[in-house]
């Protein structure tokens, strides 16, 4: 699920630098405020991941067909009624928006990797570097 909410963007240069969201579980007040890109209020025993955010993924995005450059920026695993471990992530695409995604859905990658690299130059617009060499 993405949203039109912009927080900052980043760059492959600046990625390091992102908002996070982490220490607690967010609650609508901190989305409302573009803290954290979601909020859960029906699920129990909410806890944050503990993992070294922002974290460089490739996002699998079934509803577009697509794959995006983007980093984790929040990370909570909820329980629902009936027992479910949802591990949910909040999402910064490099022009700002925001996305809702399960574990499954993304492949961590290092900040240096050609393939993500490549989808962040793409998400950006920016040249290929086989172009600019043309």
């Amino acid at each position: 699920m993405k949203t039109d909410d912009a927080m900052s963007g980043f760059t492959g240069q600046t990625w390091k630098a992102a908002a996070i969201f982490s220490g607690r579980v967010a609650r609508q007040v901190d989305v409302d405020a573009h803290a954290a890109v979601f909020a859960l209020a029906d699920t129990v025993n909410a806890v944050v991941f503990e993992e070294p955010l922002p974290q460089p993924v490739i996002w699998y995005d079934e509803d577009a067909d697509e794959e995006f450059a983007a980093l984790i920026v929040q990370a909570e695993s909820h329980e629902t009624d009936d027992g479910q471990e949802l591990q949910v992530l909040g999402l910064l695409l490099p022009d700002g928006r925001t996305a809702v995604a399960f574990t499954e859905d993304v492949e961590e990658v290092a900040g240096d990797n050609p393939d993500w690299l490549a989808l962040l130059d793409a998400d950006l617009g920016l040249p290929d570097d086989d172009e600019e060499d043309a």
